[in-house]
């Protein structure tokens, strides 16, 4: 049975057909989850709130745009990182140093599935490769940059201030220019 048909007969009250479709992309939830950590908090709180945004990409999709395991994949990751943000708050200090650990790719949109595997391949290797290079300080500045943070938001996630961040950024990337050079 097709996703699609699976939703169809989970909107109309099939519980085994509900049971199906959720069951077979709880492995998706734990591995956008994997890639999240937080500090005092637990993985399963991120997994569970990953089985929330499943929940919501059953009840909300429609056919006719993106195909299911590509929204599916959005409304989870979305729901992770909403929980995240929402832990940001002084009631939630133990939580407020989340760090991605790697965010394997950008968001799926229409891509097929053997050229997501190769995409997220490439990105592991890179990032073997570069960890090779970098202190354990300046991977972690250099990941976490590439992922979009700000100098900012990284200082705050490793707990170092922004001119050490600064630094290992700097020293990062002339590592980098000088390792790629050499390839060329």
């Amino acid at each position: 049975m097709t996703d699609e048909e699976l939703i169809l007969k989970s909107r109309n009250g099939d519980r085994l057909a509900q049971e199906e479709i959720l069951n077979k992309y709880i492995g998706l939830v734990h591995a956008i989850a994997a890639r999240f950590f937080l500090h005092g908090g637990e993985n399963e709180d991120l997994v569970q709130e990953g089985m929330v945004g499943l929940y919501s990409a059953v009840n909300g999709f429609e056919e006719g745009g993106a195909n299911f395991s590509s929204y599916a994949y959005a409304c989870i990751r979305n729901a992770v990182l909403s929980a995240i943000k929402k832990s940001l708050g002084a009631k939630n200090a133990a939580l407020n140093d989340f760090v991605p650990i790697v965010e394997i790719g950008e968001e799926i949109s229409s891509v097929s599935p053997e050229d997501e595997i190769i995409r997220r391949e490439n990105r592991r290797e890179f990032l073997q490769k570069i960890s090779k290079s970098l202190s354990s300080t300046e991977f972690k500045a250099i990941v976490m940059q590439l992922d979009g943070m700000s100098v900012a938001e990284i200082s705050s996630a490793v707990g170092k201030p922004q001119k050490s961040v600064s630094n290992a950024l700097a020293r990062a990337k002339a590592k980098l220019v000088k390792l790629y050079r050499k390839e060329d």
